[in-house]
């Protein structure tokens, strides 16, 4: 455990599958020295009065602090009865419960760093360490996550000589373990790449619970004319690849270590492609955390993509900045990237949410909920959850967040078909119901639950399921901030073309904290993640796919939720799926 890096609240060790094995290797470890460092640091900063545990101020508060004695105390509280140790260490205090605190404040400073493992294999070989992860896995963190707690019980039972009643089985050595190797990889002309090691597995200890720099996103992303990451040097040694599958797209996602809680998440997001495809060139290349100098020509608005057409790829990039430390930002820029390649490709993006129903009664239904950030897309699925046991024999989410459609021809007929990108969700946790979130917590990465915008990634779907396509039945905007009244009612069909487009063409919704907007505001199609961007290309698909889709007779209209009316969070999307649910048991389309 030579090789450590420390970033703000997180901690990375390195290794090439080989951990500390016995509490000698372990307590005389360059790590474990550097950790108690900043643990008597921290005392010091704060005067603590756990610095007397030496009768002769050993420790004392004007940093002449002599760490080779408390390293040795430690060590040999591993092995022996406090009795033992006091006859080398005649200094030290009488009060036991005093020294008893000190392990424990130490034992708790480490475990509120972040904790990461990176497992590096330099050759594809047939004995790789990727080749039978879980045994690397067994190897690694969890010898590591034992012995450090053998070590913690061992001196606590040495210096108390009391068996602990209550054994926490805490993932007290790392929380995430990642398998990092050299593979033969195609990035186009980014040779500067090509030395980055590729993640192939991930191990989580849920709940993992983390705490970004930043949580909310803000504005939107900006389509620029020049490459953001041509000729750009970077220290392969500072980096990882995550090469994910988006949807039916590839897009390898770089991010720099001090980045790691955010990009190890995005497992719980995509899924990682398999190792036949990283062969061939990927659809889209995402740096995120490169060196702000190379950002500057772009001035205030540094998240940016670009059409590298030499490549045939898209590309973007964000820098290393802490403001931009927050799980949103992958996750849009990387539909981002999707969505400009699926309207390259003659499909129209969608920013919402598709679940498939099947009634009771056998009526089947595919229901598409479109809206921006906040509208109640993710609310209603979870609102169909909550009330549909009355209704349903089954339900499954194709995309919580964004997909596309198709129009494709079956046996002379034209046929809309929708598709997902995500096999994941990052769900909101104010705007859910706490039993959803408990249910689903041993799967769960928690990000600032202490916050405003607390939210968790956590999977709910699969590849094979987003990439089947679905006919579409209803495809519904979400309606965050209207009232329901006679006028208004919970479900309204749209009667033309023309009126469907104009509601879904402004996108209104009031915003509910999730980004910096606040009160009524609107977005092109509900959607700044690439129609946006692209608005002229996008005008000629929306008319030409909301033509078939009236022409298919698919119910089109709105969905009031009234998720952002005060009082209404939780009742809005219930009422709002419970007429939906009415809709769909007449039989009708």
């Amino acid at each position: 455990m030579r090789n450590f890096e420390f970033y703000g609240k997180q901690a990375i060790i390195s290794c090439n599958g080989e951990m500390c094995k016995t509490a000698a290797e372990l307590l005389s470890s360059e790590l474990f020295k550097e950790v108690l460092s900043r643990y008597l640091d921290e005392l010091r900063s704060k005067s603590s009065n756990l610095l007397k545990i030496f009768s002769d101020n050993t420790i004392r508060p004007d940093n002449s602090l002599q760490e080779k004695s408390i390293l040795e105390l430690l060590q040999k509280l591993s092995e022996m009865p406090i009795a033992e140790v006091r006859k080398t260490h005649p200094q030290l205090a009488k009060d036991t419960y005093l020294l008893q605190q000190f392990i424990e404040n130490l034992y708790n400073y480490w475990r509120r760093y972040e904790r990461f493992l990176i497992c590096y294999e330099e050759n594809d070989t047939p004995n790789s360490i990727d080749k039978k992860p879980w045994t690397t896995f067994n190897n690694t963190i969890e010898c590591l996550n034992h012995l450090v707690r053998k070590v913690y019980r061992d001196i606590i039972f040495n210096i108390t000589n009391e068996k602990l009643s209550v054994y926490r089985q805490m993932p007290a050595g790392c929380q995430v373990a990642i398998i990092a190797s050299k593979k033969e990889c195609e990035h186009g002309t980014y040779n500067n790449l090509k030395d980055v090691k590729l993640i192939r597995q991930i191990l989580i200890e849920p709940p993992l619970i983390l705490d970004p720099p930043f949580n909310k996103r803000s504005g939107m992303f900006k389509r620029v004319d020049s490459n953001p990451i041509e000729n750009i040097k970077l220290d392969s040694n500072d980096w990882l690849c995550f090469p994910a599958k988006v949807g039916n797209l590839v897009i390898h996602l770089f991010f720099h270590k001090q980045f790691i809680g955010l990009g190890a998440s995005v497992i719980n997001l995509f899924d990682l492609v398999e190792d036949s495809e990283l062969k061939k060139k990927p659809d889209a290349i995402f740096l995120y955390g490169i060196p702000e100098e190379y950002m500057q020509r772009y001035k205030d608005n540094q998240t940016v993509f670009f059409e590298d057409d030499k490549n045939d790829m898209m590309v973007a990039a964000i820098p290393l900045n802490d403001k931009f430390g927050y799980f949103g930002y992958i996750k849009k820029m990387m539909l981002t990237l999707h969505n400009a390649m699926m309207m390259k490709r003659g499909r129209m993006p969608v920013h919402g949410a598709m679940v498939k129903i099947e009634m009771n009664n056998g009526i089947h239904a595919n229901v598409i909920i479109m809206g921006d950030t906040g509208a109640g897309k993710s609310e209603s699925l979870e609102a169909f959850r909550m009330i549909g046991e009355k209704y349903l024999k089954e339900m499954t989410i194709i995309f919580d967040d964004m997909g596309s459609i198709e129009i494709s021809d079956e046996e002379n007929d034209e046929v809309i078909k929708a598709y997902g990108t995500e096999t994941g969700a990052f769900v909101r946790l104010d705007d859910l119901q706490p039993g959803y979130t408990l249910v689903n917590i041993d799967r769960s990465i928690i990000m600032s639950p202490h916050k405003i915008n607390a939210r968790a990634v956590l999977p709910i779907t699969t590849l094979k399921e987003i990439l089947h396509g679905y006919k579409i039945d209803y495809f519904l905007y979400a309606n965050n901030y209207e009232h329901v009244d006679n006028e208004h009612q919970f479900l309204e069909r749209f009667d033309s073309v023309e009126k469907a487009i104009e509601i879904f063409r402004a996108g209104k919704r009031m915003a509910k904290g999730t980004t910096t907007e606040t009160g009524l505001v609107a977005a092109y199609f509900a959607n700044v993640f690439g129609p946006a961007q692209y608005m002229e290309l996008h005008e000629k698909i929306a008319k030409r796919y909301f033509d078939a889709i009236f022409k298919n007779g698919i119910f089109v209209g709105q969905i009031r939720t009234r998720l952002g009316i005060p009082g209404y969070e939780t009742k809005g999307p219930e009422e709002a799926a419970e007429a939906l649910f009415k809709e769909i048991l007449k039989g009708r389309r």
